[in-house]
């Protein structure tokens, strides 16, 4: 299949899906492409529960919850979406004005546009293993988790949570109340999550909702079936223990790959991609990358960064779109057209 559109977004996310929402409005046309099974990147394949509380104006709400809210937001604009497809080769089509870019992938489909968005996240992704665990994943759905998909697994078990970083800390936290019991296992006293998320873990800790062992380290599992238990070992003592438990959950974060975006002849910065902080375009013209996946001085990885990245990028994508015009800017609160088009008025 050949089809050409305005944009092209690597990358199905919750920034892939506002820019799709940020076109829309400047009436340009989107096809969304991951090699993932459904829309919503790591917030639908990794964590769909896991709760998120820094979205303006929406004081809590799941991933899955989010991603579905962005998805509501983007139906009255025209988008195609290419699910299960990689992105396999990049090439620039020249034009004396602005050139397009064409792009093949796994499927054979040849898409075109004037502009490149790269929303892939951290890029393609998969779960790190516990290290000198010889075969973790023999066990898996058989009591090892490398996320959390649904809380109901966990409830009234007792679960094992390995890692030190948000995810860990998030999901302790919020498991606390639903397990028959949690122990937290780290191989230090110190957490690179959010301070705030670490604090309510000490106060769980401290109400006895939540067992923290540290310094260990996990040494081997425990079980024939099915998880019976882990051998822990101390990180300073180097004594070994046991605990029995039903689940064990590793969030130990992810292994990242670009795949062949690494090979675009794009700058990068420690497997980020650069980019400017006007428009958030790479060094090659007519390709941006937003989200997770950029990197430019004072980067936060946050979703809300994301939006506006995307936002200002896609002023540049319009441009380039549509040559001499004017970039329409208007407030979606005074634009009466908008808002029967967005179904606010009839």
């Amino acid at each position: 299949m050949t089809k050409e559109t305005d944009i092209i977004i690597i990358g199905a996310g919750p920034v892939g899906l506002f820019t799709v929402f940020e076109a829309g409005l400047l009436g340009l046309e989107c096809i969304l492409i991951d090699n993932l099974d459904k829309i919503g990147g790591q917030c639908s394949e990794l964590y769909p529960e896991k709760p998120i509380y820094d979205i303006p104006g929406v004081p809590n709400q799941t991933a899955q919850e989010h991603v579905d809210a962005l998805l509501k937001q983007v139906e009255p604009f025209k988008y195609d979406v290419f699910l299960n497809e990689r992105v396999e080769s990049l090439e620039e089509i020249k034009d004396e004005d602005i050139s397009s870019w064409k792009i093949t992938t796994s499927e054979g489909n040849e898409l075109k546009a004037k502009s490149i968005f790269i929303a892939a996240g951290a890029g393609s992704f998969e779960p790190r293993r516990p290290p000198n665990i010889e075969n973790p994943d023999r066990f898996l759905e058989k009591g090892v988790s490398y996320s959390v998909k649904s809380k109901e697994k966990f409830k009234n078990k007792d679960l094992l949570v390995f890692g030190g970083g948000d995810s860990a800390l998030d999901w302790t936290v919020e498991l606390a109340d639903f397990t028959k019991s949690i122990k937290l296992i780290h191989r230090r006293d110190e957490f690179r999550g959010a301070p705030n998320t670490e604090a309510q873990m000490r106060e769980l800790v401290e109400t006895g909702n939540v067992d923290l062992k540290t310094p260990y380290v996990i040494e081997d599992l425990v079980g024939t079936e099915k998880i019976e238990g882990v051998l822990i070992k101390n990180f300073e003592s180097k004594e070994i223990e046991e605990i029995k438990c039903d689940e064990v959950l590793f969030l130990f974060g992810l292994n990242k790959k670009l795949g062949p975006i690494a090979d675009w002849g794009i700058d990068m910065n420690n497997k980020k991609i650069s980019v400017d902080t006007e428009k958030y375009e790479t060094t090659t013209k007519g390709i941006f990358a937003v989200g997770d996946i950029n990197d430019y001085p004072g980067k936060l990885d946050l979703i809300l960064c994301g939006f506006h990245e995307t936002t200002l990028a896609v002023q540049e994508a319009f441009r380039r779109s549509n040559p001499g015009e004017r970039v329409p800017f208007g407030y979606t609160t005074s634009n009466t057209k908008l808002q029967k088009k967005l179904g606010v008025r009839d």
